[in-house]
């Protein structure tokens, strides 16, 4: 089939939407592609087209657990084999996974970075037909970037076994700085390069320095109406903010991190389905979601990164009409943003200290224990070794940098389930022992596929099938499980912290002082970028975002909270407006001149002399001018 056969067929839609097809033509003609397209721009289908129309299969390298199994279950709903591997799963289960991907025609399996270079996958890649290799969130890869990922600098070493395969790189946000460190870590051959512009001219963006943030709020979601989303910065105020919003007639719902997954995504479907419902959420929420309606996108505490708001942001007004990204911020903020940056880059010795901590809680040897898994006890850790929990979850995000452990938001809701044996030696096995037998009977006519994958299973339905209590099927299902007839995976809803390979001892624990010290300046750089973002009351904020991504010739956008101001302005009279600007802080000629453009040089000295001649204006022993403070 042609691509827009494949679009037509699986998507139902009747055209691609800009620079989609030019993108998927390049990668259909072998070349490796880097494709900068904004959130929402439809960057998935620039591999899953060129997957099913190409023979063999297509690894998609992915960071995020959430998203993988969100698009592996939205392709398995268009009737398109897809599957995903992440740290953890049970060897039998990855395995099993694999051997499908040579033998059953699976067309996309999504790894993580962690899992590309284990023997086990290597093994099983070399007997793969791999016709593609897709990157997404590209920007992990730079040590540039605003998520820089250790584990995606290996990528390239895995083109080696198909080396005809070409490669696309995807990323939502990205400096040039990073677009050339993504060719050069991918190894581009013949690197074609397809930018979509990042200007949202529907996108009206605000910035308010507000001591009420909460009412401005209020006061946003009343006038704008409509579908929103809140970001703030912790767990806490999820709850806070909903409430809030709740006491006050405007339906909301909290989402982070820590609440359980069933619950999660109860909540997002049904913020998906309103018109008017508000998220609020911390960064957790939001990658992989494509609700086109949401009217407005409040941000309560400041990102860390422009890439970060402009990502988020993005998430308003994806149809097409009039929406609107709005930051709050007090001075407070600001300084708090600062602060961050030192919890966020702990000291390489409390890293170490935080790694060893883990391993003798788990009692894990050096040399053993990759890939287990346990329930992660994340206050009984921290009481029992004295760690801060701030400091201790960023010092475990470098340790998952450099590819040691994983924790996963939530483990698997659904219980799992495998047969080992054949369909003869479980035949057998069903005669030898009745009760086993019947309960497999029934497990059998429920769910198909269970000799090749592992297959979510609910307890519950089995109980009711053959008659039995749920507690029963557990036990049996158990007893399988130490028989070897089938392999078990209980369902639980403890998160889980996964080592992802064997304890290192403590002296050969090398965190790179360099990558560190770079990583620390680049976060740095970013949070100055993004508080010079905010604070800039003189230039369009769409000109602002779009020039930090290299667009130096956007246009200005006219609806953003600076663009009005000067429209404004522009009705006053020149007295008004220089009263107005003197208002706000006291200002030399020459700053006054480039705060008000609309006014010429000529007609502003003229102005100010009258107005300090009638007393209005005064200016000191450095000639910075302001209000009288009658006027």
């Amino acid at each position: 089939m042609t691509p827009q056969e494949i679009l037509t067929k699986y998507w139902h839609y009747d055209r691609f939407r800009p620079l989609q097809e030019e993108i998927i033509d390049s990668v259909l003609a072998g070349n490796d592609t880097l494709a900068l397209m904004p959130t929402g721009g439809g960057k998935s289908l620039c591999y899953q087209i060129p997957a099913l129309a190409m023979e063999g299969i297509t690894i998609v390298v992915s960071p995020l657990i959430a998203l993988m199994k969100d698009q592996v279950q939205q392709l398995k709903e268009k009737h398109i084999n897809a599957k995903y591997i992440v740290s953890g799963m049970p060897k039998r289960e990855v395995e099993a996974i694999l051997n499908n991907c040579i033998h059953n025609n699976v067309k996309l399996l999504y790894v993580s970075p962690e899992r590309l270079l284990s023997r086990t996958f290597i093994d099983h890649l070399r007997q793969m037909q791999v016709c593609l290799i897709a990157v997404d969130e590209a920007h992990c890869i730079s040590q540039w970037g605003f998520d820089f990922r250790p584990p995606y600098c290996e990528i390239a070493r895995i083109r080696q076994y198909h080396p005809s395969a070409p490669v696309i790189a995807l990323t939502a946000t990205a400096t040039q700085a990073v677009v050339n460190d993504i060719k050069e870590k991918l190894e581009f051959h013949k690197g074609h390069f397809f930018k979509n512009s990042f200007l949202r001219p529907r996108l009206s963006y605000s910035v308010f320095e507000e001591e009420d943030k909460q009412g401005k709020l209020l006061r946003i979601a009343r006038s704008v109406g409509g579908s929103g989303i809140v970001y703030v910065r912790n767990r806490r105020r999820t709850i806070e903010i909903a409430n809030l919003l709740n006491d006050n007639g405007i339906p909301a719902a909290a989402y982070h991190a820590g609440i359980p997954l069933k619950d999660r995504d109860q909540r997002q479907k049904e913020w998906q389905a309103s018109s008017r419902g508000v998220m609020v959420a911390t960064n957790a929420f939001g990658m992989g979601i494509d609700k086109p309606d949401v009217r407005y996108v409040v941000h309560l505490d400041l990102p860390d990164s422009p890439e970060a708001y402009f990502q988020e942001a993005g998430r308003a007004g994806r149809d097409g009409h009039q929406a609107y990204a709005v930051q709050l911020y007090q001075k407070d903020d600001i300084e708090r943003l600062y602060e961050g940056l030192e919890r966020d880059f702990p000291t390489l010795d409390y890293i170490r200290n935080v790694y060893r901590a883990i391993c003798n809680f788990y009692q894990i040897p050096i040399g053993a224990g990759q890939d287990s898994r346990f329930d992660f006890e994340l206050e009984q850790i921290c009481k029992n070794y004295g760690l801060d929990v701030y400091k201790f979850f960023s010092a475990l995000k470098f340790l998952e940098r450099e590819g040691l452990v994983n924790l996963p938001e939530h483990s698997e809701l659904q219980s799992r389930l495998f047969i080992t044996i054949n369909k003869e030696e479980l035949y057998r096995f069903q005669v030898s022992d009745r009760e086993a037998g019947d309960m497999l009977t029934s497990i059998l006519r429920l769910y198909g596929g269970l000799f090749t994958d592992f297959t979510p299973i609910s307890e519950n339905l089995i109980a009711q099938r053959c008659g039995k209590t749920e507690t029963q099927v557990c036990n049996m299902l158990k007893n399988l499980h130490r028989l070897q007839i089938a392999e078990y995976i209980p369902k639980t809803v403890k998160p889980q912290i996964v080592f992802t390979t064997p304890r290192i001892d403590i002296k050969d624990l090398y965190v790179s002082d360099r990558n560190y010290k770079m990583l620390k300046e680049s976060a740095r750089h970013r949070r100055e970028a993004m508080v010079a973002y905010v604070t800039n009351t003189s230039e369009c904020r769409s000109r602002q975002l779009l020039h930090y991504f290299g667009e130096d010739d956007s246009p200005e956008c006219g609806v953003c909270d600076v663009c009005l101001a000067r429209k404004k302005e522009q009705r006053l009279s020149p007295e008004e407006s220089i009263k107005n600007e003197l208002g706000k802080e006291t200002m030399t000629i020459k700053q006054l001149a480039e705060r008000l453009p609309q006014i010429d040089k000529e007609t502003l000295v003229e102005t100010v002399r009258h107005l300090l001649d009638r007393g209005e204006l005064k200016v000191d022993q450095d000639f910075a001018i302001s209000c009288c403070s009658s006027v």
